[in-house]
């Protein structure tokens, strides 16, 4: 089929859909439901994948957490939550390996079921409550690399002496101090006095809304922690190592070492748990994994319904049209025109669909936006366009074959 009979195909086909807009509307509207999910849905998944990502890359390059049991993905057993606890020595001993730049030790007093503190900060008559308190070691921050948007954070000093000192969370500082300097200011929290040294930028969330339960939080050196629950030994370990490559290397290390001095025998497994940020990614992508699954069954009943409708409507276009595929056979039109025309009819109807869905999809994307990040997906666009397509050339196959298989004589008597 030449450029231009092509050209006039599709100006056949869309003026099909001009002349019979409500048919055309009811046929592609699977097609449309279909690709709209398909967009709607991965673009989902894609903003919350680069927020997911964006979360764990705030915990620092190259860390290696160490708890006596895991946490992620896995629910504690009797035997986990029987285990001895990991010591403060134990980070120290970590923090000497060859290839570990710095260790810290972390203790926490929070609600974990809820995920909030429980815990009330003051400072003159302002209030903040539902606030977290964590103690750790002047060299949490150089694990971390977390900055401050005021002051500094604790040094060893603060540490030997046991200072009455805190660093704030974003969201404690300003509901404590708003527009006031809190530096050097002296706030009671948990019924104790404590001078601000420092407040934390604000910190980014899971999925980019709401609040960050670590801007809610006060923190201390743990000889300071320990003044206020010395009834916390439960200790969280996180080590900086020198190189991505290393990660396996510095595991192995951590690992025997901790074996060693937690006196575990050869053929027993550990008694304790080690894994990267990363694991949570691996976590999220299950997750997105189950989701991914969902939207494939959903955008696929969509399209089926929508290339059954096609092909419904392409066999009536066939038959109310078979006097004029007849005149067209007679004066020299051959089956593969024919062919060519009604499955690039079928397929223009079908692209039409995806157009409308890809923009309805977009536009339900920009929406929940507001709620929950969302991000077009450039490769899903074009995978739905041709996708819908594709949905055509399939389902428009039969009914161009029947056209282009049409006796002339037959239809040329057909009224």
């Amino acid at each position: 089929m030449r450029a231009k009979d092509q050209r006039e195909t599709v100006k056949m086909a869309l003026d099909t859909l001009r002349t019979n807009k409500l048919r055309s509307g009811l046929t592609i509207l699977g097609i449309v439901i279909g690709v709209l999910t398909v967009i709607t849905i991965s673009s989902v998944i894609n903003g919350l994948n680069t927020s997911v990502g964006d979360w764990v890359a705030q915990f620092g390059s190259n860390v290696l957490w160490i708890y006596r049991f895991p946490v992620i993905g896995v629910q504690p057993t009797a035997e986990m939550l029987a285990r001895k606890q990991l010591t403060y020595d134990d980070m120290v001993a970590i923090s000497q390996l060859p290839h570990v730049v710095a260790a810290s030790a972390s203790l926490q007093y929070t609600n974990y079921q809820f995920g909030t503190g429980s815990v009330i900060a003051k400072f003159g008559r302002n209030e903040a409550d539902n606030v977290s308190l964590e103690g750790d070691t002047p060299s949490n921050a150089i694990v971390y690399d977390k900055a401050l948007s005021e002051g500094r954070f604790f040094t060893a000093i603060d540490q030997q002496r046991a200072a009455d000192v805190t660093v704030l969370g974003h969201d404690l500082a300003d509901d404590l101090f708003g527009a006031i300097d809190p530096l050097g200011k002296q706030v009671v929290i948990d019924d104790r006095t404590f001078t601000v040294i420092g407040v934390f930028e604000k910190q980014k969330t899971i999925f980019g809304g709401g609040k960050n339960p670590d801007d809610s939080t006060a923190y201390f050196t743990i000889p300071t922690f320990r003044k206020l629950h010395p009834e916390i030994l439960d200790y969280w370990i996180s080590a900086k190592y020198d190189n991505q490559k290393d990660q396996q290397l510095v595991t192995d290390e951590i690992r025997e070492l901790l074996r060693r001095r937690r006196k575990v025998r050869n053929e027993q497994p550990d008694n304790f748990a080690i894994f990267a940020p990363e694991a949570l990614t691996r976590l999220w992508k299950q997750i997105t994994g189950s989701l991914f699954l969902l939207m494939f069954g959903l955008s696929t009943v969509g399209l089926m319904v929508g290339g059954v409708g096609v092909m419904n409507i392409m066999l009536v276009s066939v038959t109310e049209r078979t006097r004029e595929i007849g005149v067209r056979k007679a004066i020299g039109a051959s089956r593969q025109t024919i062919l060519l025309q009604f499955t690039l009819e079928a397929i223009v109807l079908c692209a039409v669909g995806g157009v409308i869905g890809i923009f309805l999809g977009a536009g339900l994307a920009m929406a929940l936006k507001v709620f929950i990040p969302c991000q077009v997906s450039v490769l899903w666009v074009l995978a739905a366009f041709l996708c819908s397509c594709a949905i055509g050339l399939l389902f428009g196959i039969y009914p161009a074959w029947k056209a282009a298989n049409l006796n002339p004589i037959e239809a040329l008597r057909y009224e």
